[in-house]
């Protein structure tokens, strides 16, 4: 379960971790491999679910099913919850 908790909140920081993490490594591949605009956020997210899935697999906690759900999840976790929020505004 504490996997599952980690990688929500990796999700869900995967847009700062683009400037944190990814931009240094994109700049350190540049030579070898050219990224799109789209692709420092896929980038950086494989960065996060890594650090995640490092941090379960320490911790003894979790599967990689619980570590993938949660990653998403926590990307996604702010649409999922205005979509919601909207949908109950609807049925109002």
């Amino acid at each position: 379960m504490l996997a599952f908790i980690i990688a929500v909140v990796a999700g869900f920081l995967t847009p700062a971790a683009e400037d944190a993490l990814a931009k240094p490594i994109e700049a350190m591949i540049r030579k070898h491999i050219v990224l799109e605009p789209g692709e420092r956020r896929v980038l950086a997210f494989v960065l996060v679910m890594l650090v995640a899935g490092i941090a379960a697999n320490l911790l003894d906690s979790g599967s990689p099913f619980w570590v993938i759900l949660g990653g998403a999840l926590g990307y996604f976790g702010t649409r999922l919850v205005a979509a919601a929020r909207a949908a109950m505004d609807a049925r109002r």
